[in-house]
């Protein structure tokens, strides 16, 4: 016969339980102060990334476009022959 000894309880059990608790006191918190409409989610930080990325695509295609029409009207100065004044 063997006699199984309880196990006892340790401080990693202790401060595991502390932060469970925490964390569940906190999300509890959350919800009373900013209302249920307005938690913040694993889906809406992912839809937020999405909306920046495409924020920083659009400027980064738009700064594109400048630089593109820059050297074009750059190139077209280069190609044009410059008046002398005369006089």
């Amino acid at each position: 016969m063997s006699a199984e000894k309880p196990n006892p309880i340790g401080l990693t059990t202790v401060s595991r339980t502390v932060a469970s608790l925490a964390a569940g006191m906190v999300h509890t918190v959350e919800r009373a102060v900013v209302g249920e409409a307005r938690i913040r989610t694993a889906q809406g930080n992912a839809w937020e990334a999405v909306c920046a990325d495409r924020a920083r695509a659009d400027r980064r295609a738009e700064l594109d476009r400048m630089v593109a029409e820059l050297a074009a009207a750059r190139a077209d100065r280069a190609t044009t022959p410059q008046r002398q004044p005369v006089g």
